[in-house]
């Protein structure tokens, strides 16, 4: 079976049905463990998606993924899939897909060799809603509150912006450097992730936040900068070296990312479609 899924937060399921009703296909379905899934699984219906990202290609090194899932579509769709050849190419092709093959996959058929997985070279941002997107589903807005004393509250606030990617496509969270025109690269502690983070000030309040109110971004994540917004006010007037002003970025705070309550109620279910 092929199989086309974008799984996020459950706090996010108006986003995967805005994104259903963009392609006009498939399912939204709200899981168990807080989070919710957008699929298309019928091959009618992923001609659809695979023709999309023909036209917008993906440019991280999941287009590699993408490229060999086409190969896949194409067997299936054929019906080769019905046939002793045909089911060992899907096989030697998924065992290059994502996270490949399962144990119990590999334990069935010992002998696939795995495909020749396309490396993605070309890595450059063409257009800056892709970003946008991209920054959605991966980018995050920080406020970080340090203890300090070289100001008479004894407290410093940083704000950073954040993308966290596999090393695998550490060429495109550098290249963020020269196309937003400031912040670095930072290697992982573990190696094999890094981030790309911007924590000077004026170029969160000169670049950063212009950029991503001419370019929203969507889902809950706007929420999270929209108070990432107004911290960063509230800093450039000097409020946080004020008692009033250090409370009240506590308070924003404390709601953003993780400690956003989720909008969804218990009629969470009529928005499941």
């Amino acid at each position: 079976m092929c199989r086309f899924d974008i799984n996020l937060h459950k706090k996010d399921l108006d986003l995967l049905n805005s994104i259903k009703d963009f392609f006009g296909v498939g399912k939204v379905y709200l899981n168990t463990n807080d989070s919710c899934i957008y699929t298309v699984q019928s091959i009618k219906d992923l001609a659809i998606i695979i023709n999309h990202f023909n036209n917008y290609p993906l440019i991280t090194q999941k287009l590699g993924d993408f490229i060999l899932f086409k190969l896949v579509y194409d067997i299936v769709n054929c019906k080769d899939h019905l046939t002793k050849e045909g089911l060992n190419k899907i096989l030697s092709l998924k065992a290059s897909i994502n996270r490949g093959l399962t144990n119990e996959l590999k334990l069935n058929f010992p002998d696939i060799i795995p495909a020749s997985r396309p490396l993605v070279i070309n890595q450059v941002i063409k257009d800056p809603n892709w970003l946008s997107g991209f920054v959605t589903g991966e980018g995050c807005f920080l406020v970080d509150i340090m203890n300090s004393k070289s100001n008479a509250v004894g407290k410093q606030v940083v704000l950073k912006f954040q993308v966290t990617q596999c090393v695998r496509d550490i060429n495109l969270l550098k290249s963020l450097n020269s196309y937003l025109v400031g912040g670095k690269y930072y290697q992982g502690a573990n190696r094999d992730r890094g981030d790309f983070r911007v924590q000077k000030f004026s170029d969160i309040f000169s670049i950063i936040i212009p950029f991503f109110k001419n370019y929203p971004i969507h889902g809950v994540k706007a929420k999270d900068f929209a108070d990432f917004c107004k911290v960063a006010d509230i800093v450039h007037k000097k409020n946080h070296l004020t008692a009033s002003g250090i409370n009240e970025i506590i308070r924003i705070k404390s709601v953003m990312n993780r400690g956003r309550d989720l909008d969804i109620n218990i009629n969470e279910k009529e928005k499941v479609s």
